[in-house]
């Protein structure tokens, strides 16, 4: 399975569970999916991440025990996978621009996605969206101060802590 949100997560491939049995099924999603947070891949791959929930989902879970947040349906995979797909949208139009992440991230239209905690995680987002962009294999090394850096310049100071 594709390097999801880190490149220490290790993902093992799991079949459905039997239909008689759905019901009781609950998918640990682990940081793959967050619920009412800003998923965060700085350090792993948003291409990989996208992979990885459509694989979540093909598992049919009733409910999701996500890495942040409260239990929630299936719905938070797909919420995930928009984000994500958004920001590979963003970072393809930031790219053909010229922008660096933080400007495109300061350019970007949150919509949607602003009432989820952390929204300074789309500038490290983009980062690894840049690079994936450039070529780079899910997991790749990249500058991830410099991310970190510029979440912090989004922000406008220190980083809160909602975990």
């Amino acid at each position: 399975m594709p390097t999801p949100t880190t490149d220490r997560e290790l993902t093992d491939p799991v079949k459905p569970p039997d239909p008689d049995r759905r019901r009781f099924f609950r998918l640990f999603a682990g940081d793959v999916a967050m619920s009412g947070a800003t998923p965060f891949c700085l350090m792993g791959s948003v291409r990989g991440s996208v992979e990885a929930l459509g694989r979540l989902r093909r598992l049919n879970p009733r409910v999701v025990v996500p890495g942040h947040g409260p239990v929630a349906g299936p719905e938070v995979l797909d919420e995930c996978e928009a984000y994500l797909r958004w920001v590979q949208r963003t970072a393809e139009r930031g790219r053909k621009a010229g922008q660096p992440p933080l400007a495109a991230a300061r350019d970007a239209d949150l919509a949607g996605f602003g009432r989820l905690l952390d929204p300074e995680r789309l500038v490290g987002n983009l980062h690894r969206a840049y690079a994936e962009l450039d070529g780079a294999p899910p997991g790749a090394p990249i500058d991830i101060m410099a991310g970190f850096g510029e979440m912090i310049e989004y922000h406008g100071g220190p980083l809160p802590c909602h975990a």
